[in-house]
């Protein structure tokens, strides 16, 4: 069949129907993923195939595929290399539940991948490349059903949602085909039929003289090893009767059995058996076969026994080995030793760049076998899945590898093969499967993408071409973010440490600081290719990976952030992540809030890996030295760890600086951890009490304090912390879309909508939101600010690459600062402190899973995201009249322009600017100048008298005279006599620091 482009999308969803027209006549005519689960009577999940045409197909090199109904990524079974007569099904068996009762009729091909008992999507291909995508397209695609909710299918709907006891059934026992899942399709109780079901030709009669379809599989057995060999052959208009070999018959291979078929469309079988004392080589039986009508067919068993099977031909061409579930001997050179098998190349090769010269063969315990020996040895070829047989990246990225090992024989010592030269980012997706087992060199630099998983697994995420962003960081959500994603796929390769250990010690790759950081680089690097888990969690995603056999150079090319960044202005925000700064101790024995169970306690398990927890974060905090800082993940147990926090920082400080904003009176919400806010009382002031939104859609209710500097000027703080990316319990809206924003982004758009009108009613216009928003900065809630509430990025504003957070090898933002407009018009600047994202795990507090503590009490790995700082410029701008003005500032930091005539100016604590634009406003006196502190603004009078200049004072522009009241500032252009502009009263012309005061 041929996938046609859609004319357009469905309004509201996210894709559209596809349509097929059937050219190959092969349909998926029946589908059931309820077996073995509660209710069942099947053991067993089943796809089901039937030949809707009139003409035999092959179905070699063919495959079915499973998606879940969302999904994106796409489990392959590859199917059976048989001919498919006219009206004959040919059922596929895949996963077994624990439950159920009835056995499968024998399946014609057997998978194991565990389907949904509700909602999903299926595809017949006419390759076992795996396809990507919720709506793949192309050529090979030969027919898709999907059903329930899945969100692609044929036609205007998808066929009906399944149950534990019922399947979805094409109609008219397979032969209705209009392009319409939803109309094709019915549900009713699960029917397997396989091969040997009765022929149900569609259009009435078979075709006339349809022809002998004869299936000889190629057998592999082991030398020594008495086995057997079957082949077989169907008519679908009538008997095949007999089966003679036209040739002699090896010494050895016997044919013990001929069974003619039953009836017009049933099977005939030939079993041969091979015995023990069978040469290892390859031996090809000729088959003629007929039929009641005269006809003939003719087709060639090939059995192999034992030899050597090269290791291409292990390989194969395909994603998974042709050789699956044999036994074979093979030989190499051991080119790589892990701690539960090596990887054995071919020295020489089959020069076919589809197929890989290398293979991992597992021994479950420590190899005997050094790197540079050539061994014979004889396993069974196996596809091992790396993660949970449900998770369908892992399942469509099996590792070929031989198992079951006997007959090991070291042969001596050889050349180990040269690598072959690899770089990234791959043209297609996958191409390392080609090399996969083999020794290859990939050229530098590469980056440091990931580190999380250092400490557990000794495993580092690389990238070529520098960091990889997380694609709805940098694009809208769908299209334009699977299109990064699909780029970040080809860029990205895992460094492991060559076991399969956990908690390595000495931990690899560390530096002698004590760190390897997000963003330094990897040189040249020599290893083997492997496959496996790129995260700690079963069904997460798999990746490619090296496994070095020469030591990685890393660079400390993101060196360490020693110092908080400098945003300017006069008033310092900040926001930070404190990661679940819980008082009562996740010990097993204390029981926290919501549920007042120990479920709900997160965070330290002892007194002393709180200690160091408070300490890391301590050290964070008192060096970002902010006037306010929003807090996220804080036990929502009061004030109380909200105060011990205070106090220690405090302690650190020397002095008491901080104090908590009181919980307000609308309430912190009933999650375990809440919000919180802290600020510095000698710098700001409370006008009205704290306020939250109590709003049901919240799961952590914003927290806002509106604040006041000492010159008057006001401004609004709004903490947030909205609802993860998490899919525990997500259905509907919330389920994960495939577009890449993950579960609960329909909640968190809700949450952006009730926190715009929230903070629209905070009686000042200044407001910022701060806090863990878990979007990106191209995800939909933050569109939804920035777009229909009028908020502007601030941290974007200054870097559009800026990130806090890195999940899965990719650096985002989920840790924000957004401003009204009349903020925005004040922020000076804006920056993530890169002291947590970029650290690996195992350097934080807890204490568990290290045998090598690699812990410091600072500030780096105080939390697993990175802080937000931002500057504000909240001056009082004071304007003066054309006449004598008396005019004094404010206790802040004010701007004072005095304009003409003489005024007596005073500006009163904090940093005051005095401004003049023209040689009109000379005359004034400034009673309480403080150099090093005040400023004189001339940027005005200088144009106006025409200097252009950078240095005035040394060009003698301005002028500093010492007087009996202070010191006069005179301006004069050149050539011209300079006249007083300013009179600092008690200020020596010495005290004055040039471009400091002016």
């Amino acid at each position: 069949m041929k996938l046609k482009p859609l004319a357009a999308l469905v309004a509201g969803t996210l894709f559209g129907p596809c349509v097929l027209a059937s050219t190959q006549g092969v349909v998926l005519s029946q589908i059931y993923g309820g077996g073995g689960n509660s209710g069942a009577t099947l053991r067993s999940d089943f796809i089901e195939l039937f030949n809707a045409g009139t003409a035999p197909v092959s179905l070699a090199g063919w495959s079915v595929q499973y998606a879940s109904s969302a999904g994106t990524s796409w489990i392959v079974t590859p199917l059976s290399a048989v001919t498919l007569a006219p009206g004959q099904y040919h059922l596929v068996k895949q996963a077994d539940g624990t439950g159920g009762t009835v056995s499968l009729p024998t399946p014609d091909t057997t998978g194991t991948t565990l389907m949904s008992g509700t909602a999903a999507k299926v595809a017949l291909v006419s390759s076992t490349n795996a396809l990507s995508g919720s709506n793949p397209t192309g050529s090979t695609v030969v027919d898709v059903v999907g059903y329930g909710t899945a969100n692609f299918f044929e036609g205007a709907a998808a066929a009906p949602g399944t149950t534990n006891s019922t399947a979805v059934l094409r109609k008219a026992a397979g032969c209705t085909d209009t392009d319409q899942n939803g109309n094709d399709f019915a549900s009713g109780t699960p029917t397997p039929r396989n091969a040997a079901t009765a022929l149900n030709t569609c259009g009435g009669t078979p075709p006339l003289n349809a022809p002998i379809v004869p299936v000889c599989s190629a057998v592999t057995l082991s030398a020594g090893t008495a086995g057997s060999a079957q082949a077989r052959a169907s008519d679908t208009d009538s008997v095949v009767t007999s089966v003679v070999a036209t040739a002699s018959l090896p010494a050895g291979i016997t044919l013990t059995g001929v069974v003619p078929a039953s009836a017009d469309g049933g099977t005939a079988t030939a079993t041969f058996n091979v015995a023990a004392s069978v040469a290892p080589g390859s031996y090809l039986v000729p088959l003629l076969w007929s039929n009641n009508e005269a006809q003939t067919a003719s087709c060639t068993l090939s059995i192999d026994v034992g030899g050597i099977t090269s290791i291409p031909a292990i390989q194969g061409p395909g994603a998974t080995s042709p050789r699956v579930g044999t036994t074979v001997t093979t030989q190499g050179v051991v080119t790589k030793v892990l701690n539960n098998g090596f990887f054995l190349q071919d020295p020489v090769g089959d020069n076919d760049p589809l197929t890989s010269d290398g293979i991992l063969v597992f021994t479950s315990t420590t190899p005997t076998v050094q790197a540079g020996q050539s061994v014979r040895l004889t396993g069974t070829v196996t596809e091992y899945n790396t993660g949970a047989a449900s998770n369908a990246d892992t399942a469509s990225h099996t590792v070929t590898e031989l198992t079951n090992v006997s007959g090991l024989t070291v042969l001596g010592t050889a050349a180990i093969p040269a690598p072959v030269l690899v770089t990234l980012p791959e043209v297609q997706n996958d191409d390392l499967e080609r090399h996969e087992g083999m020794l290859v060199t990939i050229p530098g630099p590469l980056t440091v993408s990931q580190n999380y998983f250092l400490g557990r697994y000794g495993q580092l995420t690389l990238s070529a071409g520098g960091r990889l962003p997380t694609p709805t960081n940098v694009a809208r959500p769908g299209a334009a973010a699977q299109a990064v994603d699909a780029d970040n796929k080809r860029r990205r390769i895992l460094l492991d440490d060559g076991s399969s250990l956990q908690n390595p010690n000495p931990i690899p790759y560390i530096g002698v600081d004590g760190t390897v950081r997000a963003g330094d680089t990897v040189g040249d690097i020599t290893g083997v290719i492997d496959y496996g888990l790129a995260t700690n969690n079963n069904t997460g995603f798999g990746d490619y990976k090296i496994h070095p056999t020469v030591a990685p150079e890393i660079t400390r090319t993101a060196p360490r952030p020693l110092v908080a960044p400098v945003v300017g202005g006069n008033v310092k925000v900040a926001g930070a992540n404190v990661l679940n700064y819980f008082t009562t101790l996740n010990d097993g024995s204390n029981v926290c809030p919501p549920s007042n169970s120990a479920d709900d306690c997160r965070g330290a398990n002892s007194t002393a890996e709180f200690t160091r927890q408070r300490t890391k974060i301590v050290e964070s905090l008192a060096a970002i030295d902010a006037d306010v800082v929003g807090l996220m993940e804080i036990q929502n147990n009061g004030a109380t760890a909200v105060n011990n926090l205070v106090a220690a920082l405090n302690a650190r400080l020397g002095s008491v600086q901080y104090a908590a904003v009181p919980d307000p009176s609308t309430g912190t919400g009933t999650d375990a951890i809440k919000v919180a806010m802290i600020y510095k009382p000698a710098r700001l002031s409370r006008p009205v009490a704290s306020i939250s939104d109590p709003s049901a859609i919240h799961n952590r209710p914003p927290f806002a304090q509106v604040f006041e500097a000492a010159n008057g000027e006001r401004f609004a703080v709004v903490v947030n912390h909205f609802k993860s990316k998490g899919c525990t319990g997500a259905s509907g809206a919330d389920a994960d879309q495939g577009d890449l924003q993950g579960c609960f982004n329909a909640r968190r758009v809700s949450q952006a909508q009730a926190l715009r009108s929230f903070a629209a009613g905070l009686p000042t216009p200044n407001v910022l939101l701060v806090g863990d928003f878990n979007a990106y900065a191209q995800e939909d809630p933050i569109h939804d600010l920035v777009t229909q509430g009028g908020y502007v990025d601030v941290v974007g504003r200054f870097d559009p690459q800026a990130y806090s957070y890195v999940f899965d090898g990719a650096a985002g933002r989920l840790d924000n600062a957004l401003a009204t407009p009349s903020l925005n018009a004040k922020v000076v600047g804006a920056a993530e402190w890169h002291v947590n994202a970029d650290e690996p795990f195992v350097i934080d507090y807890n204490l568990e899973f290290k045998p090598q503590d690699l812990y410091q009490p600072n500030a780096f790995r105080s939390s697993d995201h990175d802080p937000v700082v931002i500057g504000l410029d909240l001056v009082k701008a004071i304007e003066g009249t054309s006449g004598r003005d008396t005019i004094t500032g404010t206790p802040g930091d004010d701007v004072i322009a005095g304009g003409e005539g003489a005024d007596t100016l005073t500006g009163g604590a904090g940093r005051d600017v005095f401004v003049y634009r023209s040689m009109r406003d000379a005359g004034d006196t400034i009673t309480d100048f403080v150099p090093g502190t005040d400023r004189l603004d001339l940027s005005g009078v200088l144009a106006s008298v025409g200097y252009s200049g950078s240095d005035a004072l040394a060009d003698g522009v301005i002028r500093l005279v010492a007087t009996s009241a202070g010191t006069a500032v005179q301006v004069g252009a050149s050539g011209t006599a300079p006249r007083t502009l300013v009179t600092l009263r008690q200020v020596a012309p010495a005290q004055l620091l040039g471009g400091r005061d002016f």
